[in-house]
């Protein structure tokens, strides 16, 4: 008996069909080329084949196929090559807007994350700002926090024309401490995209490293739009991504995803520009 099959006879049991596709992907990967290259795919066929009831996956395939019977479809990094039609999605404006979505796809953290805030006006003549919900969506402009704040005083204007803010959504809001808290693990060490950032991060009562900063309203090709002024979300939105924002009551979940699209569009030109300027490069990808 040779090292060889003593060696295969410590290799488990194998189901039928994961042996074919071991053995079958060895012989695919090594000589696939040459079978097509000089018509001896005749020969495969004197191999004995199995009954064609079941798929042979190999490659990629395989692996998914073996991750999702471990229920492990969410860890997956190839979710296209399996069928979408069984991957739950979830509405940005869920009913239940307190709580952070959990849909396994669409609740992904990435690097670069997109936020925006409602504010409501309290002290003298409402002028001042408080928080009153908070919305963070990731690079793929999928909501994965939205949460409406309890008021912590008076609030005297609820700008509910602008802001989209009634009574009602604040008295079922969480605490702001719980708010706070959440909004900064989420940040920690990512890339913060959003417009006019300096008024959000204010309310919050946060702050954010400033190379960690990518602000719509201050990068220079978006402001030679307005020839130099701070321009609008939503006139950046209509002259760039040719979409129309903000008519009527304003959503953080729509304005967020809004300013993630127009990163997106720049990402590029912003980081390289940023490398050379910083003398350090950041890819814009997935993490």
């Amino acid at each position: 008996m040779t090292e060889t099959s003593k060696k295969r006879k410590k290799i488990p049991k194998l189901k039928s069909n994961q042996t074919d596709t071991i053995s079958k992907r060895g012989i695919i990967d090594a000589s696939w080329q040459i079978l097509l290259s000089s018509n001896l795919m005749d020969k495969k066929e004197e191999k004995p084949q199995k009954p064609n009831n079941e798929t042979n996956y190999t490659g990629t395939f395989r692996r998914a196929r073996k991750k999702k019977s471990k229920e492990h479809v969410d860890n997956m990094k190839n979710l296209e090559i399996l069928d979408l039609n069984k991957v739950a999605t979830v509405d940005s404006n869920d009913k239940n807007v307190n709580e952070v979505k959990n849909n396994k796809k669409k609740d992904k953290l990435t690097k670069f994350l997109a936020m925006d805030c409602e504010m409501v006006g309290v002290g003298y003549e409402g002028a001042d700002h408080m928080l009153a919900r908070v919305s963070i969506v990731n690079k793929f402009g999928d909501c994965i926090y939205d949460k409406f704040v309890k008021a912590r005083e008076e609030v005297v204007d609820y700008r509910t024309s602008v802001s989209g803010i009634r009574k009602e959504d604040l008295v079922n809001g969480e605490d702001f401490e719980t708010v706070q808290k959440e909004v900064a693990e989420l940040l920690r060490g990512r890339i913060l995209v959003g417009h006019s950032l300096k008024n959000d991060l204010s309310v919050l009562f946060l702050s954010h490293s400033k190379r960690n900063i990518r602000d719509t309203s201050r990068y220079k090709p978006f402001r030679k739009i307005t020839k130099g002024s701070t321009p609008s979300l939503k006139r950046l939105a209509k002259e760039i991504l040719g979409i129309d924002i903000q008519s009527g009551e304003h959503s953080s979940v729509e304005d967020a995803k809004a300013v993630m699209q127009l990163y997106c569009t720049v990402a590029k030109s912003w980081e390289q520009s940023l490398s050379q300027k910083r003398g350090y490069s950041r890819k814009f990808v997935e993490s």
